[in-house]
């Protein structure tokens, strides 16, 4: 147990260390309420509460589990809310996301929360300053807690925004790294959405049963507008996932024409390549032809009829320039040269 509290006409009463004092200290104060907060609780503290307050059965066991997706249920006269909170890690330039169950009775409130967002003590505070909301009983410490985790969306909102601008700028600047980026934060726009678009029918849920359980206009009004605040955020984080498919797909051209790029660079680089070779080539012959007829003629052989010949040797001279000539003019027309 994290904190305990129990309240009269919104002011503190009493602040017991242990569930069983809180208990006691609100069947003592007539027309109170207890404000339970939890973190990751053990299934002794659930299993306590329920027994107290009667809580279903299948609340307490979603509660004990977590990994819930956010939603509203309501068992008799408690309500049962599942709310995911975001918060945004400048070092890590990453989203952190935490989960929050709220238990609302006619008398009490509990909160089980497993992360670090929200910050309920800050809630908590809040409400001890502002009696006059406080003491309008438990459906005004939903509202707190709804206010505080959508409040929260805002500096993630800001963070992402941030994120895909640089995005944008890696994209375009060729690094290597940005797909890896776009998709983790696509991931997180995944969860975000996850987290948001129930929360808009949750609080429209909210809103159609003011006249049946008789809220408090105040209050009716602070719901509105903690609706229009999700549905802001709601329609952000879609606009960020859309925004993040186009960039892969741009990223995905850009890739592509790069590598296009690069291969028609070593297409043309192989060309050249070739051309060089086959002019090496070429030559290399022109050069092997007269070194093969020096090399016959060359032979210690005694019977060689050219030896003793007169025109011998312009024959061989002869001989080696006509061959040198035919393949220099061969390699010219087949544009080897």
């Amino acid at each position: 147990m994290v904190e305990a509290a129990v309240y009269q006409d919104g002011v503190r009463v009493s602040s017991p260390g242990t569930l069983a004092d809180t208990f006691r200290e609100l069947r003592r104060a007539p027309a109170g309420m207890a404000w339970i907060g939890l973190a990751r609780p053990t299934e002794t503290e659930l299993l306590s509460l329920a027994a107290e307050f009667d809580l279903h059965p299948l609340a307490v066991e979603d509660a004990m589990e977590a990994h819930q997706r956010p939603k509203l249920e309501r068992y008799g006269e408690t309500l049962f809310v599942v709310l995911r909170a975001a918060r945004y890690l400048d070092a890590q330039e990453e989203v952190d996301f935490g989960e929050l169950h709220v238990f609302v009775g006619p008398d009490f409130v509990i909160t089980v929360r497993h992360g670090a967002a929200p910050d309920l003590s800050a809630v908590r505070r809040r409400m001890e300053e502002t009696p006059e909301l406080l003491k309008l009983g438990p459906e005004a410490v939903l509202y707190a807690i709804l206010d505080a985790v959508v409040d929260g969306y805002a500096p993630v909102v800001s963070g992402v925004q941030n994120d895909v601008d640089e995005i944008e700028t890696e994209v375009f600047r060729g690094d290597p790294e940005v797909s890896r980026r776009i998709y983790e934060l696509s991931r997180e726009m995944v969860e975000f959405q996850r987290a948001t678009r129930p929360l808009v029918g949750m609080l429209h849920g909210l809103m159609a049963g003011f006249t049946k359980y008789e809220t408090d206009e105040e209050l009716q009004r602070y719901l509105r507008d903690v609706a229009d605040h999700v549905t802001h955020t709601s329609e952000r984080v879609d606009g960020f996932r859309q925004a993040l498919t186009e960039i892969l797909t741009v990223n995905a051209t850009l890739v592509t024409q790069q590598q296009n790029a690069e291969m028609r660079a070593l297409a043309e680089a192989g060309f050249e390549q070739n051309e060089e070779i086959k002019k090496i080539s070429s030559w290399a012959a022109i050069l092997f032809a007269p070194t093969l007829v020096g090399t016959i003629y060359g032979m210690n052989f005694e019977h060689m009829p050219e030896l003793g010949w007169n025109f011998g040797y312009p024959f061989a001279i002869g001989l080696m320039g006509v061959v040198c000539v035919s393949l220099y003019l061969i390699f010219k027309r087949r544009d080897w040269l």
